[in-house]
C-alpha cells in the first residue's frame, strides 16, 4: 500500500508541471495571433474584447495555479481567434 501510494506522489510530481507548461504555450499562441493583423481584421470589436479578457483570465488562472481554469479560458480565446 505504501509502495503505491510513493509510486502515485512520484507520478503526481512529474505530471504536474507538464500540466502547467501547456498554458504558457496557449498564452504565447494567442499573443501571436493577437500580433497577426488578418487574425484581427477578422474579429468584431466584441469578440476582440472578450479574446484579450480570456487572455487575461487564463494568466491569472495560471499563477493562480489553476491551470484548468486556465486552459479552459486560453483555449476558448482560441477558438474565437480561429486557431
Amino acid at each position: 500500500m505504501i509502495r503505491k501510494l510513493f509510486v502515485a506522489l512520484v507520478l503526481m510530481a512529474f505530471i504536474s508541471p507538464a500540466w502547467a507548461s501547456q498554458c504558457p504555450m496557449l498564452m504565447s499562441e494567442i499573443d501571436d495571433a493577437l500580433e497577426d493583423d488578418a487574425k484581427v481584421s477578422q474579429l468584431s470589436e466584441d469578440d476582440l474584447a472578450r479574446v484579450r479578457e480570456l487572455r487575461e483570465q487564463g494568466e491569472q488562472y495560471h499563477n493562480d495555479g489553476d491551470h484548468a481554469q486556465s486552459e479552459e479560458a486560453l483555449n476558448e480565446a482560441k477558438e474565437l481567434l480561429g486557431i
